[in-house]
């Protein structure tokens, strides 16, 4: 029997596996055939700490210290560009203000990205802090972690029954049992179903879909300088990446959990609204793909025990804020179950506790 069986494998539950590592032996079984498979494997990348609510912002800025220093850091730099045109000055203005950017002259902003258009690009506001997150890294390195802490990873493990036992928690998954006294749900869009097996009420979770298409860098430019580019109202976003250039229509459909694909009409719809703003049409999209961003009613994070069940611990709802604010979320699950003081307040901790959704 493990102290904690951790149920996926994405950077949610990697993560607290390997925080929890600290208070006994951990079993991670993930359902895929890899870690980081669904919406980890399919993320932007990047660290912008000032992206999110308020109770986001403050695991963004908990988790800054280990995404820059942990393991020789994890970040580089990018930068953050916001633009807008004419008739978009007060989604603009309310824009700066929400993410706490700085406007920038618009000869700046071209100098920088140099297919900007003139003619629809008019204004334009930069967080120069903005970072890529190195994320595969990231979630090997956690699992690292559980491994040499004598602790499991189990890919190919599909949970199919749970059970709650006088000692704790039995899971069968993969065709295999598993036993721990407490169980951690980190199942992304599908934690409301692993609750639902558990016997636990749901949180109300709602997946929602998030498109993404890789093109050739445009006009032949070298792009790995360029910041990564958000229209108001992030109505889109473009971000450099190998070379080439990752844009999204910034969708957020409700969909059922399910291995996400992007919907091609609102892919389409959200190539032009990026090519509305430049000078180079888009010609060819080389992949593309979506993956599924989970959000409660109130938008955020969802972490601790279960207040019906406290050996049943919540680690949900990350709505695409899962990696830049993972080290302070999973570091709070185990402050919580080790009974240890949290870095954070007490305000934040409420805000993410699964308390406030009962």
């Amino acid at each position: 029997m493990s102290d904690f069986i951790v149920i996926g494998g994405g950077i949610a539950g990697i993560s607290a596996a390997a925080r929890l590592s600290d208070l006994g032996t951990v079993t991670v079984l993930e359902a895929e055939e890899a870690l980081g498979y669904h919406a980890s494997g399919r993320s932007a990348a990047m660290f912008e700490e000032n992206y999110g609510n308020p109770a986001i912002v403050a695991l963004n800025k908990v988790s800054a210290d280990y995404h820059f220093h942990a393991n020789g850091g994890y970040l580089t730099p990018r930068g953050f560009m916001l633009v807008a045109g004419p008739g978009e000055e007060a989604q603009f203005a309310a824009d700066v203000t929400e993410l706490g950017l700085h406007p920038i002259e618009i000869e700046d902003a071209y100098a920088r990205v140099p297919i900007l258009k003139p003619e629809t690009v008019t204004l334009a506001a930069l967080h120069e802090d903005a970072q890529d997150l190195d994320t595969d890294r990231m979630i090997q390195d956690f699992a690292r972690v559980v491994r040499g802490a004598s602790g499991k990873v189990v890919t190919k493990a599909e949970v199919t029954a749970i059970r709650h036992t006088g000692a704790g928690w039995q899971v069968t998954a993969g065709g295999e049992v598993y036993a721990a006294k407490q169980l951690v749900n980190a199942a992304g869009a599908w934690v409301d179903r692993i609750a639902a097996l558990a016997g636990i009420a749901p949180i109300g979770i709602t997946p929602k879909r998030r498109s993404m298409a890789r093109l050739p860098a445009p006009g032949g430019h070298d792009v790995s300088t360029w910041p990564m580019l958000m229209g108001v109202g992030e109505g889109w976003y473009a971000k450099p990446d190998a070379g080439k250039l990752l844009v999204s229509p910034a969708d957020a459909d409700p969909v059922e959990p399910h291995d996400a694909f992007a919907d091609d009409m609102v892919l389409a719809e959200g190539l032009a609204r990026y090519e509305e703003k430049v000078t180079e049409p888009v010609t060819r999209v080389e992949s593309n793909w979506a993956g599924l961003r989970s959000f409660v009613r109130d938008g955020a994070l969802v972490l601790g025990p279960d207040p019906a069940r406290p050996d049943f611990i919540w680690c949900a709802a990350q709505g695409g804020y899962g990696f830049q604010t993972a080290p302070a979320a999973s570091r709070l699950i185990a402050d919580l179950i080790g009974g240890r003081p949290s870095e954070l307040d007490r305000e934040t901790i409420a805000a993410l506790s699964p308390e406030r959704l009962r």
